[in-house]
Formats: structure tokens, sequence, C-alpha cells
């Protein structure tokens, strides 16, 4: 029987799952809603009855599921718990995820932040297909980060590296969810392009950001600055991030990435402009936008998964 892995995506709103065979096909797969605001327990009894769907689904096919991968939001420690937590997840934090998910289904289970297994995504089956070794950066409700290293994330000594959006880009700037203030999350996330717009008194573009770069697009002066504006903010904290690590690529995921270039352009552009030389150019830095979408985390997942059976 071909052997196979579960890989699941745990999001504030949603669970994406599905079924992989180890060389990265995505056989099956499910979204259901994670109804985060029913606790903890109600959770995880979600996350049990999804997998044992995808158990069900690979029977059919004839496949065998070795090992379930799960990516996650917060800071996942070393041990596959959950060591912070953000309110979209609430009570997630201290959750033994890896160990209670295990004594469920009885099948190992490997865990990890949700933007390390987007990256590992990637280089499976995405962007960084061929590149061992590259940064890549989740624009989305927040600002999350990992570092490929050797086809691996990096973890750091707790399992908690990669909070690139929690570098602080203004001192005393806008208040952070973290407690801080001045993150680059606060400037560089959708959410922050939301708040931006509505400062300059457009509900409309607040409520969905797409229509600001409908609006740029269309020579609408103050979107074009918006545009300016935000790309700019995501530039100086990808430059930080430079000149830390002098990575061979940069990739960009999240559903903003969709603008492509009328994003990347300006972003590449700033980087040149706030980057050392030989930094960013001499040749130029590869600034690459995400390509699996929103079933990156999933298939990183299942990868997280294979990687970790076979060490």
């Amino acid at each position: 029987m071909q052997q196979a892995v579960i890989g699941m995506d745990i999001g504030g709103t949603n669970i994406k799952a599905g079924v992989v065979t180890l060389e990265g096909e995505l056989v099956y797969d499910l979204k259901a809603p994670t109804h985060s605001e029913a606790g903890k327990a109600a959770l995880l009894n979600t996350i049990e009855e999804t997998v044992k769907t995808c158990l069900q689904k690979a029977a059919t096919c004839g496949l065998h599921i070795i090992a379930i991968g799960i990516g996650t939001a917060g800071f996942i420690n070393l041990k596959g718990e959950i060591g912070s937590a953000t309110a979209n997840l609430p009570d997630w934090k201290g959750t033994p995820l890896k160990e209670e998910i295990a004594k469920r289904i009885g099948i190992p289970v490997f865990v990890d932040n949700d933007v390390n297994v987007l990256a590992l995504g990637e280089l499976w089956q995405g962007a960084g297909q061929g590149i061992n070794d590259f940064l890549c950066v989740s624009l989305g409700t927040g600002v999350g980060g990992c570092l490929i290293l050797g086809g691996l994330p990096y973890q750091g000594r707790s399992g908690y590296a990669g909070a690139f959006g929690h570098q602080i880009i203004q001192m005393g700037g806008v208040p952070c969810t973290c407690g801080s203030a001045g993150c680059w999350e606060q400037y560089a996330s959708v959410t922050a392009l939301r708040r931006q717009a509505a400062e300059v008194q457009e509900k409309a573009w607040a409520d969905n950001p797409r229509l600001i770069f409908d609006e740029a697009k269309a020579d609408h002066r103050k979107a074009q600055n918006l545009v300016n504006q935000y790309t700019e903010y995501i530039a100086v904290g990808l430059s930080n991030l430079i000149h830390h690590f002098n990575p061979p690529a940069i990739i960009i995921g999240g559903a903003i990435t969709e603008q492509g270039d009328f994003l990347l352009d300006p972003i590449r552009t700033y980087i040149e402009q706030y980057t050392m030389d030989g930094f960013a150019n001499d040749p130029n830095l590869p600034i690459i936008a995400a390509q699996l979408g929103n079933r990156a985390g999933l298939i990183g997942a299942a990868k997280l998964a294979v990687t970790r059976m076979e060490a």
C-alpha cells in the first residue's frame, strides 16, 4: 500500500487539511470552519474529526497514512506546544498540540508555526523549488516569517525564530498586539493597510484593500500614495532582514501577493534605496511571490511530516 501523510493548516477562520503522497501529490483536501470562539476543547475535537475524515478518504484511495503534520498560528516550542498565540485562537497558548492529537489518533504528529510550514510548502512544490536557503515572509492579519537553511526552517533556541513582524521600525510607534509599539507588523500587514486606508478616510478601501490597488492602477492619486507608503514600509523591514541574513532569495506570501509586480516592483525599488550595495544588487536579489496560494500551509505541513519521519 502506498504511503502518504496528512497536512493541516490551522487558521483563525478555517482549518485546511489534505492527504498528500510522499512525493508531494495532493490527493484530497478539505476546509472546515475553525470556530475558535468555541474554545480550545472544541477546536481540538474539530482537528480530530478532520484528521479522521482524511484517514477515511486515504483508505478509500489505497493510501496508508504514516504521519500528520500541523501548521498553526502562534509560536510553537520544540515540544510541539503552543508557546504563545493571539486572540484569533483564544485559549490556545499552552496547548500540547502534538501530544494531544497523537494520543487521540495513534499516529506520529509533528507541529510547527504556520509560516514555517508555508515556507516548507513553497520549498517543496512552489516558488522555492531548487532554493535551499531563503527568507519567507507572509503578509496577512499579521506579519510572519521563516528562515529556510539547508532545506529546513531555522527554529532558534526555543523554536520561536522568525518573529520578523515584531522587529521595531518606529520607536514609540503604533501599539502592537504583542505589547510593544512600532513593530513592523503594525505597518506592513494587511491589517495595517486597512488602518492606513481608514486614516485617509476611505472606508471602502479599509473594508476591501484590493480596491486600493484597483484604484491605484486607475491612476487615483490618493490610492497611489497609499500603495507607495505601504510598499515602503514593507521594504524597510525587508531591508533590515537582508542586512541581517544576506539571503539568496526572499519569498513573499499572503493573498496580497496576487497583485504581482504591481506590489513587488515598488518594494524592489525601495529595497535598493534602503539597502547597502552588494546586499540586494550585483546581482539583484530575487524577491518572489509565493505560488501555492491557500494550499501552501497544508502542503508544507505534509512536508514537515515527511521530513520529520525521515530524520
